[in-house]
């Protein structure tokens, strides 16, 4: 029992009389037997009192530390979810063409149905001026009493057709703009494809960045004159806490 509280006593007996060190933003060294408080923003040590350390306590992030940290991590996160959806759709261009010339024709082959979806709503829409064209020559005739019918008016169902052809032609309008921007889209997706699918032939790993696989090695710093021996630095300040 006695030789266990011995050997207790020896193996706490250098943290015992331990101190605490660290040198501040300002350069300043601070040591006490309990941690100095300018040393709560920067790296302390706790050291026996021959110098040896015993440890090393970093200071508690602030919040805005620990919110960089986070944006850094989330950063760091869409990065390598980033790069694995590259190197998929790499392999996937790379398994599915073999020619440029295959690029332009599947871009074709996509944009064709656009194109005939675009010439229906034309054609719709010329349908639509001409009967649109006639019942408001009709209701003109009504207005100025020369119908043919007794009716002094112009019946509701008259109007309401007026109403629904031009709230049809709006209709076809927007769809003929969305078809030409989806057109649009798609050349420039087939365009940006076959830009990749080059730069991956030409050497491009799957997943890497073309900016990436041509940057050049950095060439060695070219040796400078040494410069002049500085003044001695003076002994920086030590704070006894």
């Amino acid at each position: 029992m006695r030789k266990t509280l011995v050997l207790l006593a020896a193996l706490a007996a250098p943290w015992a009389n331990a101190a605490y060190k660290c040198v501040d933003d300002r350069g300043v060294t601070h040591i006490g037997d309990t941690p100095p408080a300018g040393c709560a923003n920067v790296v302390m040590y706790e050291m026996t009192p021959g110098g040896k350390v015993l440890r090393k306590i970093d200071p508690t992030p602030t919040e805005e530390q620990l919110r960089a940290r986070a944006q850094e991590y989330e950063r760091a996160k869409a990065a390598i979810r980033n790069e694995a959806d590259q190197k998929r759709k790499d392999m996937a261009l790379m398994n599915t063409f073999s020619t440029e010339h295959e690029f332009d024709v599947a871009r074709d082959r996509n944009i064709e149905p656009l194109k005939s979806r675009i010439l229906l709503a034309q054609d719709r829409i010329k349908a639509i001026d001409k009967r649109a064209k006639e019942l408001e020559e009709e209701l003109e005739f009504y207005k100025a009493g020369k119908s043919k019918s007794k009716a002094k008016e112009a019946p509701p169902q008259l109007t309401g057709d007026l109403i629904r052809l031009k709230t049809e032609r709006t209709t076809l309008e927007t769809s003929i703009v969305n078809s030409e921007k989806e057109i649009e889209g798609l050349k420039i997706k087939f365009d940006a494809d076959k830009r990749r699918w080059v730069a991956l032939k030409g050497g491009t790993k799957p997943g890497e960045s073309v900016s990436e696989a041509s940057a050049e090695p950095a060439k060695p710093a070219e040796a400078t004159p040494a410069a002049a021996k500085p003044a001695p630095a003076t002994k920086p300040a030590v704070k006894k806490n």
